[in-house]
């Protein structure tokens, strides 16, 4: 192998995400002159980018004054909120709190703002590198972190160079910044390597699967932001929808689940397709289409489970760092906060050193203490969970001590002595009629001769204990249908089975690095430009 190409900076940013962007900006804001580079896998700014979204305009406001004369494309004011409690076929108007009350917020593609603030990062000279994935941390002798490594391009999936084979480079820089979202590449394994999570509980996670609807004329109410809670969940399973109503007579339309449910036969994506045959979210969508899907984790952790965000020579920000505020059902502006606080700490000491400390004391951490105690209430039953986070709510954090948070694919129960609750689910008519439709619609592209970027450190667990002890649930948690039980045959006779890989339909979620019960399947940056290509997402 000959030695790769170096290219030089003062700031790499791994991600062009709302922390990374918002990140470069404000640093060429405070210090014109340091040479910043916005590294990103997707193959266009935004492609990769999934959430809700409702924002809070303040950090916009202080980051780029004047934008709402120039506002992102879908990007629509607020003008109510409703809370619905559903059950199979009814519904319940429930008081809305403080958290989610949305006066004076906006509704967003949160993938189009990317997009658009990343024009006027360029216009203030940092360098965008969409379709170049960081695959790998370049140290240097002393050990600290010295910029990335651009994964190869061009190899086949045996390891060969093919004749579009090219060498990825390294970024050198004496600060790298680690804003790849939720449950990052490279961020998890630092994690690791500096011991940042040492006094922190474990990060816990939810699925969150988006669909955006163009439905009849009429029944789009633009500002309008709902949200449900419990069907067609059971009790013990934390999550609920979103619906937000846009312009153009569209509809995003999503669902979230923790990711520490216990029914190992439990089907994410089915829950979420139940909920809108649920007669109120039915009748929004009958007589239209979908445009587009996708399937992202969110991180759910909060206060408990931050880790240390500092490390010699690099910093986590954004969801890297898990900074998203589940009370609130927002993560934007905490991650556009947090991009912004590592700017300005670098302007003013030219190093990485002591940002943890800023960051701990500032209003993004704050934000967190107050509903510390919210997510991990619902640890012990939705009720239970309500009403503790009504008196979290009520006292603004204050009461005394700080419940733990455990790790998600510790919450699994095995097949022997557990019994599923009845769920009641129905046959249902409205698309995508599958997994492997939805992922259609999310337009996601691998070259399928290339390295398959979802590993099995262990694959014999697969075959022997995964299928007594949990009956393989990668097959049901993954959104997009990648892991599939196959049964081998050879001479007219029937075999035994083996997990099969269908890498080319990865959304790039999460999902089973996450939730995995055995902790074998291990995500990996595939190729720059592969994966999903989200569109007002």
């Amino acid at each position: 192998m000959t030695e790769r190409e170096v290219m030089e900076y003062d700031v790499i940013i791994v991600g062009a995400g709302p922390a990374g962007l918002s990140c470069a900006i404000r640093l060429k804001q405070l210090k014109p002159e340091l040479m910043v580079a916005v590294i990103e896998k997707s193959a266009e700014i935004g492609a990769h980018i999934l959430s809700g979204a409702v924002i809070e305009p303040g950090p916009l406001d202080d980051l780029l004054p004047g934008w709402r004369e120039n506002p992102p494309p879908t990007c629509i004011p607020v003008e109510r909120d409703e809370i619905w409690l559903l059950s199979q076929k009814g519904r319940r108007r429930l008081p809305t709190p403080p958290q989610q009350k949305n006066h004076g917020n906006f509704i967003l593609s949160l993938g189009a703002m990317c997009a658009w603030m990343a024009p006027q990062a360029e216009a203030l000279e940092v360098d965008i590198f969409p379709g170049y994935a960081a695959a790998g941390i370049r140290y240097t002798e002393n050990g600290e972190v010295g910029g990335v490594i651009i994964g190869d391009m061009g190899v086949d999936s045996e390891g060969n160079e093919k004749d579009t084979y090219m060498q990825g480079i390294e970024i050198h820089a004496p600060i790298t910044i680690l804003s790849e979202g939720c449950r990052g590449h490279l961020s998890k394994q630092l994690i690791e390597k500096f011991g940042l999570d040492r006094d922190s509980d474990p990060q816990t996670y939810g699925i969150g699967m988006k669909e955006l609807w163009q439905v009849q004329p009429g029944k789009s109410k633009p500002g309008l932001v709902q949200h449900t809670t419990r069907w067609p969940l059971d009790s013990k399973t934390y999550g609920g929808s979103f619906i937000y109503h846009l312009e153009k007579d569209r509809i995003a339309i999503g669902f979230v689940t923790g990711l520490d449910y216990q029914d190992p036969e439990f089907v994410p994506f089915e829950a979420f397709q139940q909920m809108k045959h649920h007669p109120m979210v039915r009748d929004l969508l009958e007589g239209g289409e979908i445009l587009s899907s996708g399937a992202r984790a969110i991180v759910e952790g909060g206060y408990q489970s931050l880790p240390k965000t500092e490390m010699p020579g690099a910093l986590l920000v954004g969801d890297s760092a898990g900074t998203l505020n589940v009370p609130k059902i927002k993560g934007t502006h905490q991650a556009m906060r947090c991009g912004m606080l590592a700017a300005e700490h670098i302007a003013e000491t030219g190093s990485w050193q002591g940002f943890d400390a800023k960051f701990r004391d500032s209003t993004v951490v704050k934000e967190l203490h107050k509903v510390r105690n919210i997510r991990p209430a619902f640890y012990k039953g939705f009720w239970r969970g309500f009403l503790r986070a009504a008196i979290e709510t009520i006292t603004a954090g204050k009461l005394p001590g700080t419940l733990k948070v455990h790790a998600d694919h510790s919450a699994l129960k095995k097949l022997d002595g557990y019994t599923a609750p009845e769920r009641h689910w129905i046959n249902r008519d409205l698309p995508p009629r599958d997994r492997l439709a939805a992922v259609y619609f999310a337009a996601t592209e691998h070259d399928e001769d290339q390295p398959v970027h979802l590993r099995i450190l262990e694959p014999d667990v697969c075959i022997t204990r995964c299928v007594e002890e949990y009956d393989n649930p990668c097959t049901r948690f993954c959104p997009a249908h990648v892991y599939e039980m196959v049964e081998e045959s050879g001479d007219g006779e029937s075999g035994a089975n083996r997990l099969q890989i269908n890498a080319a339909n990865c959304v790039h979620c999460k999902t089973c690095d996450i939730k995995d019960p055995y902790q074998i399947i291990q995500w990996v940056t595939p190729e720059g430009g592969s994966g999903p290509n989200y569109q007002n997402m």
